[in-house]
């Protein structure tokens, strides 16, 4: 398990999502047969909110199993490996800056079929499309940091309540959003 680090929120950065697109690119060139497709969640993919400044990502895969498979390849990348790490069917990686080792990314790894995928782009887009929820949850990291501000490990179950309150509503945003996507305009 990775150790908890100390809980900093900075204002959002448009270089969270340079950071992020470059992450994206490295894993594609180093594991093109194993991703099918590599998302950018978590709150530094949130304009406009306070986050700790470390990208999260989440690379869909075809088989965790085969990913696994591919773990030297995360290695020389400069990522550690954390295995499921409380989520079932996850492969967890995080990458620490190698001089200061400052937390920079964290992969959750799901494969194509796993209902996780769904329910962390549809918190996503439903924080990135309801400004009044962003800023609700905004608040609400703050309270939570200052609660535990050396412990990222207390500090994100601390926010656990208030995002399961908010999933179903996300969901349905989300699914929303995703069938008006799929219609066909002429």
């Amino acid at each position: 398990m990775p150790a908890p680090i100390r809980v900093e929120l900075l204002p959002y950065s448009s270089s969270w999502k340079v950071a992020a697109e470059e992450a994206i690119a490295r894993l594609f060139r180093a594991l093109p047969d194993s991703i099918v497709g590599i998302h950018h969640i978590g709150s530094t993919a949130i304009p406009g909110i306070h986050a700790k400044p470390i990208i999260d990502l989440m690379p869909v895969v075809r088989n965790v199993n085969d990913l696994d498979q591919q773990h030297p390849i995360f290695l020389q990348l400069g990522y550690s490996g954390w295995g499921e790490y409380g989520i079932p069917g996850r492969r967890f990686f995080t990458f620490d800056e190698p001089i200061t080792g400052r937390r920079l990314l964290q992969l959750h790894c799901f494969e194509v079929e796993s209902h996780q995928i769904e329910r962390h782009l549809a918190c996503r887009d439903y924080l990135c499309g309801n400004p009044a929820k962003a800023e609700e949850y905004d608040r609400e990291k703050h309270r939570c940091r200052d609660l535990h501000p050396h412990d990222s490990h207390a500090y994100s179950d601390a926010k656990h309540e208030w995002i399961a309150a908010q999933l179903p509503d996300a969901l349905a945003y989300f699914r929303l959003a995703k069938s008006v996507d799929g219609l066909q305009v002429k």
